[in-house]
């Protein structure tokens, strides 16, 4: 196995910024109340006296709480080396980033690329075994696997097979995404990561909370080095981290610390028998949602019920052969003023999905969800999620039953040594079961839903996303009516080609599917 990353081998290179943030935050404050026009970072810094007073500015809007000066400076930072969990857990845990980063889907994970924490002698042997373990069955199962994604591939795309050479590599990628959920939480990633200079000073106050707080003080450290190695006045504003003994977090803990590993057993039997067998079970909605919104459009324009019907409003609104922006792959509806009428509309839901499809959901920013403190829900025993690949498949079934069994035994032994949650957490699988409660308004679930409904989604979040229309579909069957995969709200704005994905093509007509006929194996 090749060398493992330690939280100091972490690399952080800024590769882009603003200039002069702190200055830029000042002179656009001033701005505000200056009756000359713009005044300009330049301008802020020229003698003794301006600063004084570009410091008393900087330290009074902070203080005050007036913090959007702070968003006009970007910086665009480069990560080699950071956990699936570190990521999960703090870097995609809010909706004021900008993140591309390597796929575990579509790149093949290379042995060895797995963080590794401080450790004494006898924890340090059962994690190295484990992730040993860990990557000899993500491999294995690639290979099991390559036989039925094969067949079913090709079934799919007859005309392929004669070319399988060139399309063997989509049948890879598709193997890569079931074998991932194997692999532990701690497998390491690059990422390209832009945030504004509030986002990076509320990083520094925050970097101590769950779940990785070891591994984001280095992250953050190395990220707030490369911003005052170009703006050495940025040091002004970093605040001290808040303890995380401060937190509402800790202190609950420490009442519920007495809390067994069966009762956290009974919490996860209650939630999942809540969802009724269910991915996503919907649990709260906009009471008279299509009436709100058809009402809505109707007071946008002007107009009367008599001249403008709910039914004529909603047809105005949510189909696309009317309103095509619902259609556009830019997503310009944010900025169209009869689009933002969905912002009225909200939905929740409470959903069971693995710790990898969560990391890919919550790329989603509009819709938020309370995402658990991890401790809070480990119980001990074997806690995952199985893809349909492996379901299907007896052998690979068996293997990975073996490996989860084999990855939840290990993180029970290092936890019984002492070793800290943080640590111990690192070898949870990608499968592990995470248990939330999501909201989000119909314009961020219309998004969703349209990119979420195509063939080529992850599968998890496709079945969550075909389990919430059906049933927005069952209380509110005009808004539910359009809410398609994209291939289809092209073919009903006339767009084409109906699929946008390319290559990519999932090779059925989708656009001519009910909602209910939406059905995916593993490809």
């Amino acid at each position: 196995m090749e060398t493992l990353r330690s939280f100091q081998d972490i690399e952080v290179s800024l590769v882009g910024a603003v200039a002069q943030p702190y200055e830029v935050a000042v002179a656009s404050a001033r701005t505000c109340y200056s009756g000359k026009g713009i005044v300009y970072p330049s301008d802020v810094s020229t003698s003794d006296k301006m600063v004084a007073l570009r410091d008393k500015i900087a330290s009074s809007t902070m203080h005050a709480g007036h913090l959007t000066t702070r968003q006009h400076a970007h910086f665009v930072f480069a990560l080699s080396g950071v956990s699936r969990q570190f990521i999960w857990s703090f870097l995609h845990s809010h909706p004021f980033y900008n993140s591309e980063q390597v796929s575990q889907r579509y790149v093949r994970v290379k042995p060895g690329n797995f963080l590794m924490p401080p450790l004494e002698a006898k924890a340090q042997e059962i994690y190295l075994k484990t992730i040993s373990a860990q990557t000899e069955d993500y491999e294995n199962l690639i290979k099991i696997l390559k036989g039925p994604i094969s067949i079913e591939y090709y079934d799919r795309f007859k005309s392929r097979k004669k070319y399988a050479d060139k399309w063997d590599g989509s049948v890879d990628k598709r193997c890569y995404e079931v074998a991932r959920y194997v692999l532990g939480v701690g497998t390491t990633a690059y990422l390209y990561h832009t945030v504004s200079a509030l986002t990076l000073l509320r990083y520094a106050k925050l970097c101590e909370l769950f779940e990785t707080p070891d591994e984001q003080k280095q992250v953050i450290k190395k990220m707030l080095d490369c911003v005052k190695a170009v703006d050495p006045l940025f040091e002004k504003e970093i605040p001290d981290p808040l303890p995380i003994e401060k937190t509402i977090e800790y202190e609950l803990l420490n009442q519920f610390k007495s809390r067994s590993r069966n009762q956290r057993e009974t919490f996860i039997r209650e939630f999942d028998c809540q969802l009724e067998g269910k991915t996503s079970k919907l649990i709260n909605y906009t009471h008279g949602a299509e009436e709100l919104l058809a009402n809505a459009l109707r007071t946008s324009l002007g107009q009367l019920k008599s001249e403008l019907s709910n039914d004529q409003a909603l047809e105005l609104l949510l189909d696309p052969k009317n309103n095509s922006i619902l259609a556009d792959t830019l997503n310009a509806g944010t900025f169209d003023k009869l689009s933002q009428l969905f912002h009225h509309v909200h939905f929740t839901f409470q959903k069971k999905i693995s710790h990898t499809a969560d990391s890919q959901d919550q790329r989603h920013r509009a819709v938020l969800a309370s995402r658990p403190v991890l401790l809070c829900h480990y119980s001990g025993k074997p806690d995952y999620i199985t893809p349909y690949g492996i379901e299907h498949c007896p052998e690979a079934l068996e293997l990975y039953t073996r490996s989860m069994d084999r990855t939840f035994d290990s993180v029970n032994q290092l936890l019984d040594l002492g070793v800290k949650e943080e640590y111990a957490y690192y070898l949870l699988p990608n499968s592990l079961s995470i248990r939330m409660v999501s909201t989000g308004d119909l314009q961020g679930y219309q998004h969703k839903w349209k990119m979420r409904s195509c063939y080529n989604a992850q599968e998890e979040i496709f079945r969550a996303t075909i389990d919430e229309i059906t049933q927005v579909r069952e209380l509110f069957p005009k808004i539910a009516q359009h809410l398609k995969a994209p291939c289809y709200l092209r073919q009903r704005a006339g767009v084409t080609p109906y699929c946008p994905e390319g290559d990519r093509f999932c090779g059925l007509p989708v656009w001519k599917y009910e909602i209910d006929q939406y059905d995916r194996k593993s490809i």
